[in-house]
């Protein structure tokens, strides 16, 4: 997403925290599914669930963004990819909203790297601060690596 910004993004809280994808990068949302858990897979993978038939990894995503609390998963947020899909597990879906332009901001270079490469750029929304992610492919392919073993945990 670097470069473009999104006319319109699904809203969902991360922990605490008010976050936002690009709606073109949502495949669905849907109530939280068993999960199976994997063996030496990083903090970050609960383990994988079944979504339409195919096994996909379920990502903490407030783990991958490094922040701190207790998850109360409510709902999952399949990612659209060219990849495997991957499954985002977030506190609360809030639903879909246009935003203006003016409110997206790029981030700072000394956050450039803030919560994982994860956040691609800040905006505000009802004076409040939002994280826009750029999950789609920074995701999947953590997702796929910490399952083929290149990520520790």
């Amino acid at each position: 997403m670097r470069g473009e910004l999104p006319s319109s993004v699904l809203l969902f809280k991360v922990r605490d925290r008010l976050c936002a994808l690009p709606i073109d990068h949502v495949g669905e949302t849907m109530r939280p599914l068993a999960v199976e858990s994997i063996p030496a897979a990083p903090a970050f993978v609960l383990g994988t669930s079944m979504i339409r038939g195919t096994p996909t990894p379920v990502i903490d995503a407030g783990a991958l963004m490094g922040q701190d609390g207790q998850p109360a998963f409510t709902r999952y947020i399949t990612l659209r990819t060219s990849q495997a899909p991957v499954a985002l597990a977030v506190e609360a879906v809030l639903g879909s909203r246009a935003l203006s332009p003016a409110s997206f901001r790029r981030l700072p270079p000394l956050l450039g790297e803030a919560g994982g490469g994860i956040v691609d750029m800040l905006a505000s929304l009802d004076s409040e601060l939002l994280s826009v992610l750029r999950l789609a492919r920074s995701v999947t392919e953590r997702a796929l690596q910490a399952l083929q073993g290149g990520a520790q945990k």
